[in-house]
C-alpha cells in the first residue's frame, strides 16, 4: 500500500521514499506527496529520483507513477519525490473554492445534480444537470464565498473510514463533504473567484470557477 503523505501534509513539497516495486517504466514507492488524478483533481506535476513523472495513476489504494523508459531505478533505491508547488497550490486552492460554489448551490438550488468535475490549474468546472440558467445566483454566490474567505475558517480534513481510505472535509458551521483531494488549511487561502456559466447541451448547466489572485 503506498503511505499518502499529500493528505496528512498537503504543504509538504520534497520527501525521501523508497521504491517498492519497478515494472518497467511503472514504479510505486513506499510513501508519496505526489497526488494522482482523483475526483476531477488532476495530478501533481513533479520529479521521482530526478526523473519527471509523466503519468500518476491509482490502482485501488496503490499509486503507480510512469517515467521516462530510460530510467535506471530499481526496487530498495532511496529516491527523492518533488513537485511542482505553484501547481500543487493552485490545484488546492481551486479545488476548495469549487467545493465552496458546489455547497452554494445546493443550498440555493435544493435537489439539483452535480453531473461532473474538473479541477486544473487555471480554473475548475462543476456540471450540474438543470434545465435553466444559474447564472442569476452568481452575484449571491460570490458574495457569501467573499464572507467565507474573509472569515478565514479553518479547514477540517480526515478520515471517514481508514481502512478503505475514505476522507472528508469540514467547515464548521458550513458543510462537511465526502473527498479524497488537496486542500488548503483555511478558506482565507482562497481569496476572491469568478463565476462562468457555460451551456453544454440541453438540460446542462456549467460553473466555471476562476481565482483573482
Amino acid at each position: 500500500m503506498t503511505q499518502k503523505m499529500f493528505w496528512s501534509a498537503p504543504y509538504q513539497t520534497e520527501l525521501d521514499t523508497v521504491v517498492t516495486h519497478v515494472v518497467g517504466d511503472r514504479v510505486q514507492v513506499e510513501e508519496t506527496i505526489f497526488f494522482a488524478f482523483s475526483g476531477g483533481q488532476e495530478s501533481d506535476a513533479g520529479t521521482l529520483g530526478g526523473y519527471a513523472v509523466l503519468l500518476a495513476e491509482n490502482r485501488g489504494i496503490d499509486i503507480i507513477y510512469t517515467l521516462p523508459t530510460e530510467h535506471t531505478l530499481k526496487i530498495g533505491d532511496r529516491v527523492i519525490l518533488r513537485i511542482d508547488w505553484d501547481r500543487r497550490y493552485r490545484l488546492m486552492r481551486l479545488h476548495f473554492a469549487a467545493e465552496m460554489v458546489l455547497q452554494l448551490v445546493y443550498k440555493h438550488r435544493p435537489g439539483i445534480e452535480r453531473i461532473g468535475a474538473h479541477i486544473s490549474p487555471d480554473k475548475a468546472r462543476i456540471d450540474f444537470a438543470n434545465e435553466v440558467s444559474l447564472a442569476p445566483l452568481f452575484p449571491t454566490i460570490e458574495q457569501e464565498v467573499a464572507l467565507l474567505t474573509k472569515d478565514d475558517h479553518p479547514i477540517v480534513t480526515a478520515f471517514s473510514d481508514e481502512p478503505a481510505e475514505r476522507r472528508y472535509w469540514e467547515v464548521k458551521g458550513f458543510a462537511r463533504m465526502a473527498c479524497g483531494g488537496t486542500h488548503p488549511r483555511s478558506t482565507a487561502e482562497i481569496g476572491p473567484l469568478r463565476l462562468k456559466r457555460k451551456n453544454t447541451g440541453k438540460g446542462k448547466e456549467r460553473i466555471e470557477v476562476t481565482l483573482l489572485e
